[in-house]
């Protein structure tokens, strides 16, 4: 976020995919999901929310290879975006959301597979994208918004 920002770098900000965004508000089913997919097969925000439906722990490497998919899909409309490697990635930008959660779920699925070293790199991409960004998206489709990140907390109570 542009207040952490410590090299200066400016942020990067993705354009809207409207179309996308409407035909997966209306798709229910992984298979839905999927035709959405293929209609749209650059964006990242698709190949992640499918990666997210398709993800399970039981058999992780379908989900993986979605996410990996999302992950290279977001790189390049990063790059394209402007983006040269480094620098925020804000959450607060509604079009960035997709790449901040091919990050995600990428990051998840390479858990899975016991993937450690690519989920060291991964949280350390999301956190320098937006460091509020892993917290807003364990956070979908709840009605909670995230803590502040932050280091320090205090407890209030009664002696």
């Amino acid at each position: 976020m542009t207040e952490n920002n410590l090299l200066g770098v400016p942020e990067t900000h993705l354009p809207a995919e409207p179309e996308v965004e409407a035909a997966l508000e209306g798709a229910d089913t992984v298979d839905a999901i999927a035709e959405v997919v293929q209609k749209h097969p650059s964006s990242a925000l698709a190949w992640a929310v499918y990666a997210e439906h398709v993800l399970h722990p039981a058999h992780p490497l379908e989900g993986y290879a979605a996410a990996r998919v999302a992950y290279h899909r977001g790189l390049d409309a990063l790059r394209k975006a402007g983006w040269r490697g480094q620098g925020p990635i804000p959450w607060s930008h509604e079009p960035n959301r997709g790449v901040l959660r091919a990050l995600y779920i990428l990051r998840k699925a390479a858990d899975l597979i016991g993937e450690s070293d690519e989920v060291t790199r991964l949280d350390e991409f999301l956190r320098g994208a937006d460091d509020t960004a892993g917290a807003r998206i364990e956070l979908l489709g709840t009605k909670r918004e995230p803590a502040p990140s932050t280091e320090a907390f205090v407890i209030r109570g009664e002696d």
